[in-house]
C-alpha cells in the first residue's frame, strides 16, 4: 500500500499540473512424449466457437496452479492474470514476494513518452499480456506477445536494417480504457450502474494497450480461443529487440506452463504463419524446456496461503475466480447479426441487453452526410470482399479473411460496424481507429484542431511531472513543412497507410540514417513506447487512467468515456479512441466533400487495405447515390516528399479464393 500512495501522489501532481496549463512444440517436460497442443485440436478454421466453449472456473484454477508451479521452479515469484476471449479478467494471482510494479523500457536508452515509467502496477502488465494473447488470436492464428513484439518495431524483422517497419506498427496503442468501443469493466460500471456480475459484455480494455513484452499467450479449448494468460515476474515491461537468438525468459516460461492443456494448436501458431516471406515468432521456449512438469502441478486448492493470493483489483477483478463468457454468444458482447447484413455471416457488437451497439445510422455532418442505407451497404460490401479474399495470417492456407469493418462520418461518429465470423478481437477497436484517422487527417479541420489540443505532459520515472511538454502545433508545422502548407486543411485525402509513412522514425520507411517522418520522433529519441504523435495524443489520458486505477477512483475514467463526457483518448471527439498508423482504411467523399471513412482490421495489412478500398468502391457503384472514393487528384499518393511518393492503398495480387483476378484496385 505504500507503493500505491506514493504512485498516486506523483501522478496526481502531474494531472493537477495538466489541468493548469521468444519455435517448435517438441515435447513434454519429461521428454517422454509430445504434450497435447490443446485440450482438443479439432482443426477449427472459424466455425467451432459455441455456447459450450469457455474457460470454467476450474480451468482458470488449473492454469494458475500450473503457472505457480513453474514460477516456484524458477524461483521467480510472479503475478498471473487469466482473461476470457473478450478480455474479462477471470482471476489475478500474486505470489508472495512478487514485485508490485514494473518499469516500461525498450532498453534503447531513450527517454520520453512511457519510457522509464517505473510505477506501473505489475498486475496491469500481466492483464495486458493476457488480453494481447487472446485479442490477436483466432481459430485460424495463434499469436503471442512475442509475436506482437516482432510486428511493432522499426524494422520487420527487428534488426534487419533497411527493412520496412513492422506490419502492425502502432497497434500497441489500442484497446485502451478511454476508447468508446471498449466496454467498461464491471467494477467501474457498478459506480454508475446497478451492480452486476464480475464478467460483462466485451470487448474489454487492455490497460496498457497491446503488449509487446514476452509472457502472454492465447488459451484454447477444442480448437477455439477461450482466453489468454499473462505473466509479470521480471522487472521490465518491454519487448524483444533481437529475434536472432532464443531467450530463456521467465515470464514466457511461466506463461507457457500455465497454458499446458490449453495451448494453441500447433498448426495455428505464429511460427507456422508467414508475412512478406518471414515467419512469425510465437515462443522462445517449449514445454520440454520448463523446470517442472505442468501436468504434475499441485492443484490450486492445495496451494497454502503463504504461496500467494488472489487480488481484488479496482476496475478489473473482485478477488475471486470467475468463469469466462462463451464467445459469439450475447453474454460475450459479440453475436451473430440478426438482419442488417444478410448472407454475410456477420457478427455485431451488443450491449448487456443484447441490443446492437453500432446499428446502421445516418451521418451527423450536414446535407451531404451518409445515410443509414449507405453506411450499411459499405459494411456489407466490405464483408463480401472479405468473404472472398484469401487470408494472409490464417491457417489453413486458402482460408477466407476475417476482419472487422467500421464506417464513421467526418465527426468521428460510428455509423455502422460489423465483423466476419472469428475475426480477431483487436480489429474492432483498430478498424475504428483507422477509419477515424483517415477521416480526421483528410478534413479541413485537422491542422486547427490538432494545434488547439492541450500539450502532452510527460512524467518522470516516479510519476511526478517531468516538466517536458509536447506542443501539437509543432507536429502540424512539421507535417505541413514536409508535405505542403495545405495538406492538413482538406486539400489532401489521407489513408492510414499514408499517415503511417510520415509517422515512422525513418523516411523513407526503414531506411537507416534517413530523417524521421514529421509525425514521428527522430530514431535516437524513438521507441515503441514513445513513437511520436500517436502516443502523445493519448498520453495525458493514459496518465489519468493510471491515477484512476491507483486511487480506485472511477471519475477520471468516466470523464474520458461516453458515460461521463466523451472526451476520449485524444480529447478530440473525431479521434475518440486514438490515432492508428498502419494500413486499412479509406476516406469517403460525396463529390469533393469529405463525409467520413471506412476502416478494416483483422488480417494482413494489404488485405485490410483492399477490403476497405473495394468495399467502398463496390458500395458506391451498387447504390449510385454519389458517394465513393476521394478524387484521384487529391489522394495522398500525389505527394512526393524527398522524392519518395506516399502510398494511398496497396492491394495484394490475385487476392481472391474464387478467381485469378489481378490488380483488383487499379483504376478505382
Amino acid at each position: 500500500m505504500v507503493f500505491l500512495r506514493v504512485a498516486v501522489s506523483g501522478l496526481a501532481m502531474c494531472i493537477a499540473l495538466a489541468g493548469c496549463s521468444g519455435s517448435g512444440n517438441s515435447g513434454d517436460p519429461t521428454g517422454t512424449a509430445p504434450p497435447p497442443a490443446s485440450s482438443g485440436d479439432s482443426g477449427c478454421s472459424g466455425q467451432c466457437a459455441n455456447a459450450s466453449t469457455l474457460l470454467s472456473a476450474d480451468d482458470v484454477r488449473q492454469i494458475i496452479a500450473q503457472a505457480v508451479n513453474e514460477a516456484a521452479g524458477l524461483n521467480q515469484p510472479a503475478t498471473i492474470a487469466v482473461v476470457d476471449h473478450v478480455g474479462n479478467v477471470l482471476a489475478v494471482y500474486r505470489m508472495t514476494g512478487a514485485r508490485t510494479s514494473v518499469t516500461i523500457s525498450s532498453e534503447r536508452g531513450v527517454t520520453g513518452g512511457l519510457e522509464g515509467l517505473a510505477i506501473v502496477p505489475s498486475e496491469l502488465a500481466a492483464i495486458s499480456k493476457a488480453v494481447t494473447g487472446t485479442f490477436l488470436s483466432s481459430e485460424g492464428n495463434a499469436f503471442s506477445t512475442r509475436t506482437a513484439s516482432q510486428i511493432v518495431q522499426e524494422h520487420f524483422n527487428p534488426g534487419e536494417f533497411n527493412a520496412p517497419s513492422g506490419p502492425l506498427f502502432g497497434v500497441q496503442f489500442s484497446q485502451l480504457l478511454c476508447s468508446d468501443l471498449i466496454q467498461l469493466p464491471a467494477p467501474v460500471l457498478a459506480s454508475v450502474l446497478p451492480a452486476g456480475s464480475a464478467t460483462t459484455v466485451g470487448p474489454k480494455a487492455s490497460p496498457l494497450g497491446l503488449s509487446a513484452d514476452p509472457g502472454g499467450f492465447p488459451l484454447y479449448k477444442a480448437g477455439t480461443v477461450v482466453g489468454g494468460i499473462g505473466i509479470a515476474a521480471d522487472p521490465l515491461y518491454g519487448l524483444d529487440p533481437v529475434i536472432s537468438d532464443r531467450d530463456r525468459n521467465a515470464d514466457e516460461m511461466i506463461a507457457m506452463a500455465g497454458s499446458f492443456g490449453f495451448a494453441a494448436p500447433l498448426d495455428r501458431r505464429g511460427d507456422r504463419i508467414t508475412a512478406d516471406g518471414k515467419t512469425f515468432r510465437f515462443s522462445d521456449v517449449d514445454f520440454a524446456e520448463l523446470t517442472r512438469a505442468p501436468a504434475s502441478a499441485p492443484g490450486f486448492a492445495t496451494l497454502p496461503a503463504s504461496t500467494g493470493q488472489l487480488l481484488s483489483l479496482f476496475a478489473f477483478s473482485n478477488g475471486t475466480v470467475q468463469a469466462g463468457t462463451a464467445f459469439t454468444t450475447p453474454a460475450s458482447g459479440i453475436r451473430a447479426d440478426a438482419g442488417d447484413y444478410p448472407g454475410s455471416d456477420a457478427f455485431v457488437l451488443v450491449d448487456a441487453a443484447n441490443a446492437p451497439r453500432f446499428a446502421p445510422r445516418a451521418g451527423t455532418d450536414g446535407l451531404a452526410a451518409l445515410s443509414a442505407t449507405e453506411a450499411r451497404r459499405i459494411v456489407q460490401e466490405g464483408l463480401a470482399v472479405a468473404n472472398r479474399a484469401r487470408a494472409q495470417i490464417r491457417r489453413p492456407t486458402g482460408s477466407q479473411a476475417r476482419v472487422t469493418v467500421s464506417v464513421v462520418d467526418s465527426n468521428g461518429v460510428v455509423l455502422a460496424l460489423a465483423r466476419t465470423r472469428d475475426a480477431p478481437i483487436f480489429g474492432s477497436d483498430v478498424s475504428l481507429q483507422k477509419a477515424r484517422s483517415a477521416s480526421f487527417f483528410s478534413g479541413s479541420f485537422a491542422a486547427a484542431e490538432l494545434s488547439a489540443l492541450p500539450n502532452a505532459r510527460y512524467l518522470a520515472s516516479n510519476g511526478t511531472a517531468s516538466g517536458v511538454e509536447i506542443d501539437f502545433g509543432n507536429y502540424v508545422n512539421a507535417t505541413t513543412g514536409f508535405l505542403g502548407a495545405n495538406t492538413l486543411s482538406g486539400a489532401t485525402a489521407f489513408t492510414p497507410r499514408a499517415i503511417g509513412l510520415i509517422a515512422r522514425p525513418y523516411f523513407p520507411d526503414g531506411i537507416v540514417g534517413s530523417a524521421n517522418g514529421p509525425l514521428s520522433k527522430p530514431f535516437a529519441q524513438w521507441s515503441p513506447f514513445s513513437d511520436g504523435a500517436q502516443l502523445d495524443l493519448a498520453f495525458n489520458q493514459i496518465a489519468e487512467i493510471l491515477v484512476a486505477y491507483l486511487s480506485a477512483d472511477a471519475a477520471p475514467i468516466l470523464a474520458l468515456r461516453p458515460e461521463g463526457g466523451n472526451l476520449g483518448c485524444t480529447r478530440n471527439p473525431r479521434l475518440r479512441n486514438g490515432l492508428q498508423i498502419f494500413p486499412g482504411a479509406a476516406p469517403i467523399y460525396r463529390g469533393n466533400t469529405l463525409i467520413g471513412a471506412v476502416g478494416v482490421s483483422g488480417d494482413g495489412v494489404d488485405q485490410d487495405d483492399m477490403i476497405a478500398f473495394l468495399g467502398l468502391y463496390n458500395a458506391g457503384a451498387a447504390l449510385n447515390t454519389g458517394f465513393g472514393h476521394a478524387p484521384t487528384g487529391i489522394r495522398a499518393d500525389q505527394l512526393v516528399p524527398l522524392n519518395s511518393r506516399l502510398r494511398y492503398v496497396q492491394c495484394p495480387q490475385a487476392p481472391f479464393i474464387d478467381s485469378n483476378e489481378q490488380n483488383v484496385c487499379e483504376g478505382k
